[in-house]
C-alpha cells in the first residue's frame, strides 16, 4: 500500500529534479511510481492525428513517472518533507463504531 496519494504535495529527494515541489498526478501502484507535476519533464513525439488536442504533431513535454521512494510527502506544518506513518481512530456514524486509519507527519505529529 503506498503512503503518497493523489493530490498530496511532494517533494524530490533523488534525482535530476532534487528539492523540487510539486502535486501528485498519478500513482501507478502495480510499479510503484507517481507522476509528480513539473517534475521529471521529458520530451515526447507524436504522430499528427493521434490525439484531439494535437493535431499537427510534434513534440511535447509531458512529465514521466518516478519512483515512489524517490519522493517524500511534505509536512504541512513545516514544509518539508516527512515520513507517513498510521494513528488509528474509533470514529461513530449511523451508531455504528468503526476504526479508521488516519495518515500522520512523523516531523510534527499532525494529520495529513
Amino acid at each position: 500500500m503506498a503512503k503518497i496519494k493523489k493530490g498530496d504535495l511532494v517533494v524530490v529527494i533523488a534525482g535530476r529534479d532534487r528539492g523540487q515541489q510539486g502535486r501528485v498526478l498519478e500513482v501507478h501502484t502495480e510499479t510503484d511510481r507517481v507522476v509528480v507535476e513539473g517534475v521529471q519533464r521529458v520530451t515526447k513525439h507524436i504522430k499528427p492525428g493521434t490525439r484531439r488536442d494535437n493535431q499537427q504533431g510534434g513534440l511535447v513535454t509531458v512529465e514521466a513517472p518516478i519512483h515512489i521512494s524517490n519522493v517524500m510527502l511534505v509536512d504541512p506544518e513545516t514544509k518539508q518533507g516527512t515520513r507517513v506513518g498510521y494513528r488509528t481512530e474509533e470514529v461513530e456514524r449511523d451508531g455504528v463504531k468503526r476504526e479508521v486509519r488516519v495518515r500522520v507527519a512523523k516531523r510534527s505529529g499532525k494529520d495529513v
